[in-house]
């Protein structure tokens, strides 16, 4: 029963992101690809607006955090000294009944390909034995297509940042402790991608690397833990189904200490939304000791040398996306018939307000024009005067879009609008004049 219904609201909000063109399936003319995923205009429009959040409370309002994007093809020999040619890998099984492919580790989050209901474990089908398998794309480089000319798309931007800690000290001329932020693509061939965007083979990362002294780490592994958790809650996500879930042995990664996972309650359960780790100084002496050049940093003032940890927070923009949805997804009942809406804050949402005159007549029109002109200077707001106003909120509503800004008889005689708002349906008197202001308070 519970698998019907988490798999209902899942399909609820993809039907939802395809109707209001936040997400299409990828290539959907010749059928599509499987796990790849276009956004489209409210899509595109949410992914910048957070993004663009992310890259402020990480730089714009930091001293001590510098921006970066470093290139997806690196040198291949990034990749060797990583760790990531020889150990990026997931344990595959194959069905010999159903020929579906899984992740031999994620056995019990699978459904079998013949019977959905039940996952490869209880379906009765024979799996053939586990072996690895390399998540990393190959491409090659230049005009011959053999090993010397292979490089990989990258499956981390965090890479991209260690072989950059010199260029960015020096050119910055940072003092530790410092971190170097960066929203980027990355690639993983999944065994098994699913869940909509939750897990796809193509996906951006928002990631920043945090240098430290190595005596002072955990004390910096617990800031960031605080501040990564506090940026959740400001963006609206119910606390109640987000916690943190530590590493244990058996889960460490091979260049952690210590790690978290904020993760969230999704229809489909508890999943990764985002890592802190302390890779302690695994990276820079890898790439230290490969490349033989002097990654240490000098501390001036004690006049001593020393490697620094890296406190790591990793998140996924597509999956922190899927989390703003799924948390904003609501239905309820309003005079017998059901309404949709998304309660995406207004930082985030793609568009801030809708503007509509009450009817097509009266001068209302031009008026309310003039007030989406003026408006949309400074935020992406929407003008729609098609139908009744009833269904202009309904649509709106679907698209998250906070607050419905309505011209009507009235407003002709004092310049005063309705304001509605998104979620309590509430309508309020405010004066046109006013409405910037309003705006700006709400969004910035």
């Amino acid at each position: 029963m519970a698998r019907k219904n988490s798999n209902d609201i899942m399909d609820k909000i993809v039907s939802l992101c395809k109707r209001r063109g936040y997400i299409y399936p990828s290539s959907e003319l010749y059928g599509g690809l499987t796990s790849c995923w276009d956004y489209g205009p409210l899509g595109a429009e949410l992914k910048r607006n957070l993004k663009a959040y992310w890259w402020d409370a990480m730089t714009n309002r930091r001293d001590d955090i510098e921006g970066l994007d470093a290139a997806i093809l690196m040198h291949p020999e990034v990749w060797r000294t990583s760790g990531h040619v020889d150990e990026f890998v997931d344990p595959m099984v194959d069905c010999k009944t159903c020929k579906m492919r899984y992740r031999a580790d994620k056995l019990a989050e699978s459904t079998c390909g013949k019977k959905p209901s039940k996952t490869p474990l209880e379906c009765g089908g024979e799996l053939t034995e586990a072996r690895n398998f390399n998540l990393m794309f190959r491409t090659f480089m230049g005009p011959i297509e053999d090993s010397s000319s292979t490089v990989y798309l990258r499956p981390e931007t965090a890479q991209g940042i260690y072989v950059n800690f010199l260029n960015v000290k020096n050119s910055s001329r940072q003092k530790i402790p410092f971190g170097i932020a960066q929203i980027g693509k990355a690639f993983r061939n999944e065994i098994t991608p699913g869940n909509f965007i939750f897990r796809t083979r193509e996906f951006e990362q928002m990631e920043m690397q945090y240098f430290v002294r190595p005596s002072e780490d955990d004390k910096w592994f617990e800031y960031w833990r605080q501040e990564r958790w506090d940026w959740y809650e400001s963006l609206g996500i119910n606390v109640d189904k987000l916690r943190w879930h530590e590493h244990g042995n058996d889960e460490l990664a091979h260049y952690a200490k210590k790690a978290f996972d904020i993760e969230y309650e999704y229809p489909f359960g508890w999943q990764e939304l985002e890592g802190v780790h302390n890779r302690t100084d695994f990276d820079l002496d890898r790439h230290m000791e490969a490349t033989g050049k002097d990654l240490r940093y000098y501390d001036e003032q004690r006049k001593e040398k020393f490697v620094p940890y890296i406190i790591e927070t990793s998140a996924g923009c597509d999956r922190t996306i899927l989390t703003i949805l799924v948390d904003g997804y609501d239905e309820t009942e309003v005079k017998g018939e059901k309404r949709v809406f998304l309660r995406l804050s207004p930082r985030i949402a793609p568009i801030k307000a809708a503007v509509f005159p009450l009817v097509k007549k009266d001068g209302m029109p031009e008026f309310a024009g003039k007030v989406y002109e003026e408006l949309k200077k400074q935020f992406k707001v929407f003008y729609d005067e098609s139908g009744a106003v009833g269904r202009r909120y309904a649509r709106m509503d679907e698209a998250g879009t906070p607050y419905c800004l309505t011209i009507d008889g009235q407003t002709l005689e004092d310049e005063t609008m309705t304001v509605r708002e998104r979620d309590t349906m509430k309508q309020t008197r405010m004066k046109i004049a006013e409405a910037v202001d309003f705006l700006s308070e709400k969004v910035r």
